[in-house]
């Protein structure tokens, strides 16, 4: 077995040395790490109650039964994006960064002798498809899944998983709103799009000063859900968008929308979108003449938008849910392992797909094979306090939505360079508000 998937037991020990963690989560920040200047009403009034200030807990039975003594090996699920999607890409780092985790944990023993097999399901982002692929991972008896990208997928076989009572950790889906259902067998351990959203309306307005600025974004969930809370950002600021243009995925000619957009006379221009289309919008904006700063969504921080892009790419200004150049010791053999196992540099999903399979199997190391054990660490808050991954330290908020630091990211010199998010501030009152 070569050297760089040898963890060894310490590596498994150290992070059920941090599961057990016995440290409430930070308390001090408002619901969504949303800053009092951006937090509803906030000039007004408090509101009369707050949703997800405490976790839905489950009491449902599961906890006594005992697991199986003829297995020969230990199926944990997966589902991502694989083919015949746009994201094929995303699913194919995704899927690469859950496999080397599993890799390196087999090779330090797998479970008490038992190897760790992932059962893997392509999602093709259809309305009910996803929820038959997680029927069939019951049917496969994984005792817990990992995915997915898609926002619409998530959702769904977030209802499926409830019914099949299989934890799901979500690794890719940016969706606000998927852990505010109020189901209690997921955790997401990536950060939202609120807070990349509150993250970009406060470097646009509040640090460079922009006054009027165009959006252009894809028409579809991911595009939708993804602006509506810089939306709410931006107006709380005192500026709402000046023009909002849409377009169908697939599309590769802008000049209708941009031509809305030139007419307006923004002073920047924010895209929101998955990588090619928009280095193809950002190309096409430049040579229409339009000069404006440009900042977008965090899907660009990838190689496709600068191989792309190329030299227009300079000085665009996204958010990342993570800093891939840390000088973290654990990123870096991370990155070494992952070059070596599969001849790529690692994106954002590889990254996070590796952290959220780690948990997965120390939660099983942890209590074993019961999938309602495996759900009660997974979504205690406990767990998480300290917790170190390669992305960083992960914090989940009561509705276990990842609350980790964002980092901005700008094209300098034809790649990213990494600085720490605006300081959101701390929080003068809890929880989400009644009707927002």
């Amino acid at each position: 077995m070569r050297a760089s998937f040898k963890i060894g037991l310490w590596y498994v020990w150290v992070v059920l040395f941090q599961l057990a963690g016995l440290h409430a989560q930070e308390k001090d920040l408002n619901y969504g790490k949303t800053p009092d200047k951006l937090f509803p009403y906030q000039k007004f009034q408090k509101a009369y109650k707050y949703h997800f200030v405490e976790p839905v807990q489950f009491y449902g039975a599961g906890r006594n039964k005992v697991a199986p003594d003829n297995l020969k090996e230990v199926r944990i699920g997966f589902l991502g994006p694989l083919e015949g999607s746009s994201l094929v890409p995303l699913g194919r780092q995704m899927l690469n960064g859950a496999t080397l985790a599993l890799e390196q944990a087999n090779a330090a023993g797998g479970y008490k002798g038992l190897p760790f097999t992932l059962m893997v399901h392509n999602d093709v982002g259809l309305w009910g498809a996803a929820a038959n692929e997680v029927v069939k991972m019951d049917e496969e008896k994984v005792w817990a899944w990992l995915g997915s990208i898609d926002d619409i997928v998530s959702h769904v076989a977030l209802r499926a998983t409830l019914k099949m009572e299989i934890m799901m950790v979500n690794t890719g889906d940016p969706d606000p709103t998927f852990t505010e259902t109020n189901i209690p067998w997921a955790i997401r351990v990536i950060s939202d799009d609120r807070q990349s959203g509150y993250a970009l309306a406060t470097h646009i307005f509040e640090e460079k000063k922009h006054q009027r600025v165009a959006v252009i974004r894809t028409n579809t969930r991911y595009g939708r859900v993804g602006i509506m809370e810089y939306s709410g950002a931006a107006v709380r600021l005192g500026h709402p968008m000046m023009i909002e243009e849409r377009f169908n995925d697939g599309e590769t000619d802008f000049s209708m929308q941009l031509d809305n957009i030139k007419r307006v006379s923004p002073d920047a221009i924010l895209i929101w979108a998955n990588a090619k289309e928009s280095a193809l919008i950002l190309n096409q904006l430049r040579k229409m003449g339009m000069k404006q700063p440009v900042y977008a969504s965090d899907r660009i921080v990838s190689n496709e938008f600068l191989d792309i892009a190329g030299d227009l790419a300079e000085g665009v200004v996204s958010t990342s849910p993570y800093n891939p150049r840390s000088s973290s010791k654990k990123l870096a053999n991370f990155r070494r392992d992952y070059s070596d196992r599969f001849g790529l540099e690692p994106d954002v999903f590889a990254a996070h797909a590796f952290d959220g399979m780690n948990l997965i199997i120390a939660a099983i190391q942890k209590v074993g094979l019961n999938r309602v054990l495996i759900r009660d660490v997974l979504t205690d808050l406990n767990t998480f306090q300290g917790y170190q991954g390669v992305t960083g330290k992960i914090i989940l908020d009561e509705s276990w939505n990842d609350i980790g630091d964002i980092w901005m990211a700008e094209v300098k010199n034809g790649q990213f360079v990494f600085s720490p998010g605006p300081d959101l501030g701390k929080r003068s009152h809890s929880g989400k508000m009644v009707g927002y």
